[in-house]
């Protein structure tokens, strides 16, 4: 199947185990078998990427309707959700407090990934704004979650980490930190060539970005997962006109 490939997209939330296993197998041959992540609870012989918070968090799905296929995943916890779970699933990498104790209406994302065949279209697109929906549902106020670069070397990822610090930090009152913090300072911004350091930024990160997203302050090393983790924030009470459309999904 070509990539970006045409497709009548369904999105709705994981209602059943069945569900979230579809989503934990997408999950796995994206972050497993792809990238070479793993985690405690993986399951090899399954080929299911998941661990404990996996039943407190909604999945958002989305599905090829001409195929059947499921196309991407996401996964959304609000603060009730995660008193359950004892905590959002990012503070085991990032001291949350600056968000936590803000009062906000606060909705954490992870674990999105879509299927190769669907990248590079509209999939994600259909994403957001199922993603949109669940906000204004919610009244939601800040999103936050990991974001990733594949790999664990921050000496090679010393250009977008430092463009991320300079052009991109979180405000003081939503900064959060690093626990086991690696600095993303490597580069002093006026030695920074910014359009080569935003070519390697990954596309989701991008996109957080476009949409007025910042960043925690320091980068999280996540051996298990083989990758080197920022922390996005985004206010939505920040956002342009043109922002909130794209991310509605009614932008051009």
């Amino acid at each position: 199947m070509p990539r970006g490939v045409a497709a009548d997209f369904q999105v709705r939330l994981a209602q059943t185990e069945a569900d979230v296993q579809a989503a934990q197998r997408l999950r796995y041959d994206v972050f497993v078998r792809e990238l070479g992540g793993g985690g405690p609870m993986v399951d090899h012989a399954a080929g299911l990427e998941r661990d404990r918070f996996d039943p407190y968090f909604d999945h958002l799905l989305l599905t090829d309707r001409r195929s059947g296929k499921l196309a991407g995943v996401y996964r959304v916890m609000r603060s009730d959700m995660a008193a359950r779970a004892g905590g959002f699933y990012s503070a085991a990498e990032y001291d949350l407090a600056p968000l936590v104790q803000s009062g906000r209406k606060l909705l954490e994302l992870g674990r999105s990934c879509l299927d190769p065949a669907y990248r590079g279209g509209t999939a994600m697109h259909h994403l957001w704004a199922a993603l949109a929906g669940y906000v204004a549902e919610y009244e939601i106020e800040v999103l936050f979650g990991v974001a990733s670069f594949h790999g664990t070397d921050t000496a090679a990822l010393a250009e977008p980490l430092s463009l991320l610090h300079h052009r991109h930090l979180a405000p003081p009152e939503l900064r959060v930190r690093a626990r086991d913090y690696a600095p993303m300072d490597l580069i002093p911004e006026p030695e920074l060539d910014r359009r080569k350091a935003m070519l390697a930024v990954p596309s989701l990160i991008k996109a957080y970005l476009r949409l007025g997203g910042t960043v925690g302050e320091g980068a999280y090393i996540d051996r298990a997962f083989n990758t080197t983790d920022v922390c996005l924030i985004l206010d939505t009470k920040q956002m342009s006109a043109r922002q909130m459309r794209f991310y509605n999904g009614s932008a051009a």
